[in-house]
């Protein structure tokens, strides 16, 4: 695996994890939906938008 896909799928992990502490609700289904997002474009190996994904999934939950 290159570095880029490792961090990728690090930041998703990271990124499930905190969506897994979130309370039920409009911003846990946002995050949702961005990490559906991010997965798919990973699967088709796309890095900037997985990234721009797991980023909008992020400030979702800040």
């Amino acid at each position: 695996m290159t570095p880029e896909i490792n961090k990728a799928a690090d930041k998703m992990k990271s990124v499930k994890t905190n969506w897994d502490k979130a309370p039920d609700g409009p911003t846990k289904d946002a995050v949702l939906k961005h990490c559906q997002a991010a997965e798919k474009a990973h699967t088709a190996k796309n890095d900037a938008e997985t990234n721009k994904e797991l980023d909008a999934a992020t400030h979702a939950l800040a």
